[in-house]
């Protein structure tokens, strides 16, 4: 199988959604490539930019990821931006 060779990474803190439920604005974002191996998850590894994310490509979720090699901090959430920095709609 195939997976992409790079994704945009958006590191959103959670008490900033909208009042319809979407993600609000991202205050760091990524480029990630493809490294060639495997994560923890499971999912391929992906890396650049002081981020390092495992990501299903398949449902194009955040599975892992470290923020310039610390855990993600409580309240904060990494998504996979749908096109040059656009935010996923909301689910």
């Amino acid at each position: 199988m195939s997976h992409p060779q790079r994704y945009e990474l958006l590191l959103i803190p959670d008490h900033s959604r909208t009042r319809s439920g979407a993600p609000g604005r991202p205050i760091r974002s990524a480029i990630v490539a493809a490294t060639g191996e495997t994560g923890a998850s499971g999912y391929p590894r992906y890396a650049g930019e002081g981020m390092e994310a495992d990501v299903d490509p398949a449902t194009r979720t955040v599975e892992a990821v470290l923020i310039d090699g610390e855990e993600l901090d409580y309240g904060m959430s990494v998504q996979v931006a749908d096109a040059e920095g656009e935010l996923p709609s909301a689910r």
